[in-house]
Parts: C-alpha cells; structure tokens; sequence
C-alpha cells in the first residue's frame, strides 16, 4: 500500500472513531443527567405541569451546556469554564448515585403499601437532602489542607542506620482552576512540621503550565527536608507541559528523577531513591519521556535497598521485575467520590494503602493531598503521609 493509499484509508478510521466517541459521549451524558431527571421531576411525583416543564428545561439546558464547559475548560484551560463544569459533573455524578439507590427506596415503600404520589416524592427528597449532605461535606473535605496519615514500613534490606528514616508523601496535588495558594502553603506548612528526612512528590502537580500555576506551586520551595525532596511526573504532567514542570521543580530545589536516582546515606548505610517517568510519558510526544526502570537504576549497587517513585499503582509490575523494595504512588485519589472507587479498581491493582506485591516488593498507594476536577471529596479523604522505614529486627 502506498502512502497516498494509507492516507486515504485512514481517514474513515478517524471519522469513525470520532462518531463512536461522539456517541458514547452523548449516551453517558444522557445517563448522568437522565437518571436523576427520571427521579426528580418525572417517576410518579405528579407534580404540576410548570414544575415538570421548569425541571425539565433545566436539566435539558445543563446537560446541553455541560460538554461545551468541560471543553473550553479542559480543552481551551479556560479557568471559569472548568469550576463551572468540574462543579456541574461533581453535583450531578453525586445526584445520579443517589437516584439510582433511589429506586431501592421506592421499591421498599412500594412494597410496603405506599402509593404514589407520595412514594416517588418520599424517594425525591431523600435524594435531595442526602445530595446536599454529601455536597457540603465532599466539598468541605476537599478544601481542607489534608490530614497526615502515619505508616510504618518495614524493608528487610534497610541498615541500621536508616532504621526510623521519615518519608513525606505528597501527589496529586492538581493545582488547576480553583486557586488553592494558601491551602499549598498550609501543606507545607504540615509536610515542614514532621521533620521529614526526605519528602516525595509522585506526580499530577498540576492541571496547566507553570506560568498559570505558579503563585500555587511556588510554596513548594519552602518545603524541608534533611536529606532530599524528591519529585516524578504524573499523566497530567503530560497534558500541562511536562518538561516545563521538571524544570520548575528542579528551580524550587527539588530533584526531579526522570528515569534517574540519588543516593541517601545516614549511619553508614545507603538507600537508593531512584523515579520513573508516567507510564504514559512514552506515548506523549514530550521528547526523551518513557517510563525506564534501567536507567533510573543504571550503576546501582544491587545489594541496595530501593525507595522507587512511581505515579500509577499500575507501574508496580515494572518494580517486581526489578526489585524495588518499597515504590510510592498516587494517581487513584482513593476513587475520591463513592462509588467512583469501584471503577478505580478496574485500572489500577490497588486503590489505597500499603500492599506487598513480592517477597520483596511492597506498594504505598496514597489517596491524594489534593482533588482532581470535581471539588469534592467523598469517602475517599485526601492525606499527607508520614512513612517510617524500619529495618527487619
């Protein structure tokens, strides 16, 4: 086949891919939005026909608009466009939950004898009144600065003199459209006030380029560590300008360890600190980016214990093959907004917490410090780990 010919026969492979995407875009959005309409304003409420044509419109209007924002928004990194949508998908993915379990509720009553009207109304207003709890909480939980949680972690090949070494853990912090400034500087106030030997960050830093998420990012030059800050690019790295990230980071003083190491010594015994590229760093354009366990541990004494950085629990594959003893991620927010945390599970081998994968290897999976998208979190709490490295007794 010849170029002209490729060419040719490749473009009704993109047509229809476009239309396969166009179509699955306007089914799941006529889920999202139609669910809650069937609950809310039609079921069996009976409401007065202005309240049904009002209620309708709206949800129609919304659902119309809604793809337009998150286009402009995530697309275009118009800041308004985003809240307003990351705002809309937030609200309405809680109000489709809720619908559907719903419909558990209005089966009970139905079962019990209840007629409608006053079943489906019942049914809306415990939607609504639990929505709303939800809403005001997840959003609360997403706006504080995070909680520290504290782990200890024991790695058979750690010295003695690196017995009680404290790790710090931040990721997915996704300084994006809500201008959250003081909550970073309210982070590091928490990372400075733990005392950490090293502190990590494994990656999603930001959604947008350095030039539109400095006055966010900068406090991170005040954070403090007695041995090294460490840091990794994540998958959305590679939609904000990864390179320019790297490079920022590096700037603040931290080490950004692009499919490279660094050595911490304490006591006389050494770990090595060694970082890989997002698994998606290869397929991303941004030159010289690939996941590469090889050279991140290129000249490495193999009788070394390794702390590996690694965005996506998923990369824990790579880790066992080359015997990591402990990698840190992020990437899964903890599915941060129930049930969102059953389709997490579906991507990623793991979706929180502290998992062994090997003999050798185990896996710290946190929850996030900050949000993605939605401004809400629920269920799924953001954290600051502390991790404390023993060595075996």
């Amino acid at each position: 086949m010849s170029v002209e010919e490729a060419v040719v026969d490749a473009e009704p492979r993109r047509r229809r891919g476009r239309s396969r995407f166009g179509v699955i875009l306007v089914a799941v959005i006529a889920l999202l939005f139609g669910v809650p309409w069937a609950t809310l304003v039609w079921s069996g409420n009976a409401w007065p026909a202005p309240v049904f044509i009002a209620g309708t419109l709206v949800v129609a209007l919304v659902a119309a608009i809604f793809p337009v924002l998150m286009f402009r928004g995530h697309g275009r990194h118009d800041d308004r466009s985003a809240r307003i949508a990351d705002t809309t998908l937030g609200v309405v993915w809680v109000l489709f939950v809720w619908s559907v379990l719903g419909q558990l509720l209005g089966l009970v009553l139905a079962l019990a004898g209840v007629p409608d009207p006053v079943r489906s109304r019942v049914v809306t207003a415990s939607v609504l009144v639990i929505s709303l709890i939800l809403l005001i909480w997840g959003y609360t939980e997403a706006m504080r600065v995070s909680r520290v949680r504290e782990i200890d972690v024991t790695i058979p090949r750690l010295g003695a003199g690196l017995d009680g070494l404290r790790v710090v853990l931040i990721t997915d912090t996704h300084y994006g459209p809500t201008d959250r400034a003081r909550w970073s500087r309210g982070v590091v106030d928490v990372i400075n006030s733990l005392n950490p030997d090293i502190v990590a960050h494994t990656g999603d830093i930001a959604d947008g380029e350095v030039p539109q998420r400095i006055d966010q990012a900068s406090p991170l030059g005040d954070v403090r560590a007695s041995m090294a800050r460490v840091y990794v690019t994540g998958n959305h790295e590679y939609m904000s300008g990864a390179a320019g990230w790297v490079e920022y980071m590096t700037s603040l003083g931290w080490d950004s360890l692009h499919n490279r190491h660094l050595l911490v010594t304490r006591g006389g015994d050494t770990l090595v600190v060694a970082g890989v590229d997002d698994r998606t760093a290869a397929g991303s354009g941004v030159p010289g980016h690939h996941m590469d366990h090889e050279a991140a541990l290129a000249g490495t004494d193999p009788e070394l214990p390794v702390l590996l950085l690694a965005h996506q629990p998923q990369q824990i594959t790579g880790a066992v093959a080359h015997g990591i003893d402990l990698q840190l991620s992020g990437h899964t927010h903890g599915g941060q907004m129930w049930p969102f945390h059953y389709l997490v599970r579906i991507d990623q081998p793991v979706l929180q917490g502290l998992s062994r994968h090997s003999e050798r290897t185990q896996l710290y999976t946190s929850r996030g410090t900050g949000f993605w998208g939605p401004p809400f979190r629920i269920f799924a709490p953001s954290e600051i780990t502390l991790l404390t490295l023993h060595t075996e007794k």
